[in-house]
């Protein structure tokens, strides 16, 4: 893109916008709706779905689900005629061919069987040219025309629709496939601002089987006001109706970025995106064959609803309208915090010691109630506080759509449903878990559910457990400072002032996660539960934002616990939520929480300066993994010399398969809340930090306007005070860090000036715009790690029990063989090919959409619109 205003002085974040930009042509006029299925009965063709999932300028992508006829199918041919210029430019699932405008698709072995009258999807393409559904469809040499043809929708390209006050909008609108008959489609204003009308377009005839989409234009009225909103509705008899949100918004013209955003904002939301389930909870990917922490796509994380809000908090910023803010609350409520509340709950005495270790094997570990613990410093302020024991924070994994079966407290069916996996040490992976409910009623597992492969008691109890990853709720604050101060420069905050109020809370909470585990002395030299002095008043903070806090309670009610987090993660660290929660406007209602968060701040960084590669090493500005007073989980004896402030010096607290600190992207996660927090307060260690840092991304990365590798995996040596030193191993194209890379390099260039940092930000901007490809943003990428899911999940020798599906628990069991149902995923085929060839060929490829990509790319754009545009 063309830079017309490069680094100026620390500007603060402006309201109104300048020149006006046109969106590129690949991501213009696409609808929103897709082809809907045929059906015949026949002895072969029961039925062809063909499913139009996206298009775009001059391509599109679908998928084919069969229907089989009476005599059902034992491997099948496909056969149809695409409309002149369009083909298959890639596939999956099939073996195919085209000739001209004629495609073959035959079965590739494992999708072969379709049962009489069952509809399977068999296989999906990319095509190029129009997405009109093919005719002379056969399966098996039989026909499928039969006497119901393909149903066209009625569909529009944009949902949500941005105006200036005395300016137009224009959206696309027509059927997704060829209409029997001539058809009228109507556009008329049914709720909201009578300032908003339909310019032209309102009233639009469209001849018998055309496809060619016809503009529909909104006007805003001069005077109305911005965040004024009204819903119209389009319209055709016989078709379902589609509705089109139209918001008013003081911004001069649409710029380059914002619009990007916008069209980002159009794919992520909405009834019909493939990343929401329907409640609005955010999956983890659009695909759901993906092993990562969440082990497969359709769960989703505390992390995911922090981007939830993120991205409603920009869309706020950018068209004055905050009810998708207030709404991403509703849900993070609804579904994301537990409304357990136990009868009881002692701060003096918070919970019962069970030593992690360092290998799977030595679970379960056994309870010592006789272990010394420290005193909770939060309970009874809390309690005081908000008048309840209830924590009100987010759990961080939950079963979207409750794939596992293990509904919410042994009902089976509930979606999304909480749930955990790990539980069992540093060393285990995502490969090595043992998926579990939160709520453990023993209605599924052993005879104790599952907590017997993970504690050992000698008697067990039904339980609630929960556990929170603390990074996702400082996000969630870190958002809501950013949008009470674009709502305040609208003259807006009170409309958000509920959502305010409930990050504040949640920060109040959050401080468990500046405490030990066990609420032990941050005092150095901590080695040995019943050594360790035991914590009173706020001894026990390290004022940090350790890995996790936990809390559960007995379904009984007679007992309840809470414990804080030892490991400390570079990446976890949050100076604008500590700002926030401090001095910057957003301070919690307990007494002390202010002045924690205030104490917090300064400790962190003083945490991440210690951390920092020095200058004259190789790596210089990198930040290195954390810290522990905790050593093993066990209070163990430290292998570091290096200590800070009580803390042993950690490469990789925590998480040790893969090592924590090795991954690039945790790298720009905690980085990008050190930029905006120097952008936004001049900070001069903050911005001491960011310098060192930019300079090391930026000489370690290859970045163009067409392209960009990143750094991928990092290699660590030596200790603060004693050598440390980084380097990179891969280099990478992942997406997501890109988009939180670029906006690092936005708000370092904003803050000092820097017109390089300015450059590579607009850079990464148009390469990660032209790998949208209708869906989101995306880059292939070869999972050799898919090997894995033949490693044992280890199960004791003598315990049993079953997964809700059936799966069988036992020693020897391996990742899959306890999650059969991922092999009806789609992808399932590569993953089992390469698995059977030794793992040695080429591993497999997939074009992930993870929504945390999606909208890192998305706000992104966004910001770099605010500072520069």
């Amino acid at each position: 893109m063309e830079l017309d205003n490069l680094a100026p002085p620390r500007p603060r974040r402006r309201w109104r916008r300048a020149a006006a930009v046109t969106l590129p042509v690949a991501l213009v006029g696409t609808l929103a709706a897709v082809a809907a299925p045929q059906a015949f009965a026949a002895e072969y063709c029961g039925g062809v779905q063909y499913n139009v999932v996206s298009t775009w300028g001059g391509g599109f992508q679908a998928n084919v689900v069969l229907t089989a006829g009476d005599a059902g199918l034992n491997g099948w041919d496909i056969e149809w005629d695409f409309p002149a210029g369009t083909s298959v430019s890639s596939a999956w699932n099939v073996d195919w061919s085209q000739s001209g405008g004629h495609f073959t698709g035959s079965d590739v072995g494992w999708n072969g069987s379709v049962s009489a009258g069952q509809s399977k999807e068999v296989f999906g393409f990319i095509g190029s040219g129009a997405a009109t559904a093919p005719t002379g469809i056969t399966v098996n040499g039989e026909s499928c025309d039969g006497e119901e043809p393909v149903e066209p929708e009625l569909a529009v390209s944009r949902a949500n629709v941005v105006v200036d006050a005395g300016a137009t909008a224009s959206i696309d609108v027509g059927f997704t496939a060829a209409t029997s008959a001539a058809s009228t489609v109507t556009t008329a204003r049914t709720a909201g601002s009578t300032a908003i009308t339909v310019a032209s377009g309102g009233s639009l005839s469209f001849t018998a089987g055309q496809t060619t989409t016809k503009p529909v234009t909104f006007s805003a009225a001069a005077g109305a006001e911005p965040g004024a909103s009204a819903t119209f509705t389009v319209s055709s008899p016989g078709y379902a109706s589609v509705p089109v949100t139209v918001t008013v918004a003081d911004l001069g013209e649409v710029t380059q970025n914002e619009e990007r955003f916008l069209t980002m904002y159009d794919q992520l939301t909405g009834a019909d995106s493939p990343y929401l389930h329907e409640t609005g909870v955010p999956y983890h990917s659009v695909e759901e064959l993906i092993v990562e922490a969440p082990d497969y796509g359709h769960e989703t994380t505390s992390e995911a609803l922090s981007y939830l809000q993120w991205l409603e908090a920009a869309y706020g910023q950018v068209t004055g309208d905050w009810s998708g803010y207030n709404e991403s609350w509703q849900i993070t409520e609804d579904y994301a915090i537990p409304d357990l509340n136990p009868t009881s709950y002692n701060p003096n005495s918070p919970a019962s010691y069970a030593p992690e270790s360092g290998s799977v094997t030595d679970y379960p570990t056994q309870l010592d109630f006789n272990a010394s613990v420290g005193v909770d410093p939060l309970g009874a302020e809390l309690r005081s506080t908000y008048g309840t024991n209830e924590i009100y924070g987010m759990h961080w994994i939950l079963d979207v759509d409750n794939a596992y079966g293990f509904g919410e407290c042994g009902d089976g069916t509930t979606e999304p449903a909480y749930m955990n996996t790990f539980q069992r040490g540093s060393q285990e992976s995502t490969w090595e878990t043992v998926a579990h409910p939160s709520c453990e009623t023993f209605d599924f597992g052993g005879d104790n559910g599952y907590l017997d492969l993970f504690v050992g008691d000698s008697q067990y109890s039904q339980q609630e457990r929960y556990t929170n990853a603390p990074d996702a709720d400082a996000r969630a604050v870190q958002v809501a400072w950013m949008a009470q101060q674009w709502a305040a420069e609208q003259g807006q905050e009170s409309a958000i002032s509920g959502s305010l109020d409930n990050a504040s809370k949640m920060g109040d909470f959050l401080r468990y996660a500046f405490a030990d585990k066990y609420f032990k002395q941050i005092a150095g030299d901590c080695i040995g539960i019943n050594n360790c002095p035991d914590g009173s008043g706020k001894s026990s903070f390290h004022y940090l934002l350790s890995w996790y806090y936990s809390w559960g309670a007995g379904m009984n009610g007679d007992w309840s616990f809470r414990i804080g987090g030892s490991g400390v993660h570079q990446g976890y660290q949050n100076l604008m939520a500590a700002y926030a929660l401090s001095d910057g406007g957003l301070a919690p209602e307990s007494p002390t929480a202010a002045a924690d968060w205030s104490k917090s701040l300064d400790a962190q960084l003083d945490f991440l300066e210690w951390l920092q590669v020095p200058a004259g090493s190789q790596g210089a500005g990198a930040i290195a993994g954390g810290a522990t007073n905790n050593w093993g989980g066990n209070y163990g004896s430290p292998t570091t010399s290096a200590e800070h402030n009580g803390l042993y010096y950690d490469e990789q607290p925590v998480w040790h398969d893969p090592p924590s600190n090795r991954w690039f992207g945790f790298q720009v996660w905690g980085m990008d809340r050190v930029a905006q927090y120097c952008h936004a307060t001049d900070d001069a260690r903050a911005c001491e930090l960011l310098d060192n840092w930019v300079s090391w991304a930026l000489s370690v990365s290859d970045i163009s306007a067409t392209d960009y590798s990143l750094p991928g995996d990092l290699e660590w040596n030596g200790e603060p005070g004693a050598g440390l030193s980084a380097s990179v191993i891969n280099m990478s194209k992942d997406p997501g860090v890109a988009g939180a890379f670029a906006k690092i390099l936005s708000y370092h260039a904003a803050a000092s000036g820097d017109t390089a940092s300015q450059t590579a930000a607009s850079n990464l901007l148009d390469a990660l715009w032209a790998v949208n490809d209708g869906i989101g943003v995306t880059q292939t990428e070869g999972r050799a790690d898919y090997c894995r899911f033949g490693d044992e999940v280890y199960i004791p020798e003598g315990w049993t029990g079953t997964m809700p599906n059936g799966d069988v628990l036992e020693n020897g069991v391996t990742f899959i063989e306890t999650r059969s149902f991922m092999k009806e995923f789609e992808g399932w085929d590569q993953v089992q090919a390469y698995i059977d060839g030794g793992c040695s060929g080429p591993a497999p490829e997939f074009d992930y959409h993870r929504y945390w990509h999606q909208v890192e790319v998305a706000t992104a754009f966004q910001t770099y619109a605010t500072l520069f545009e």
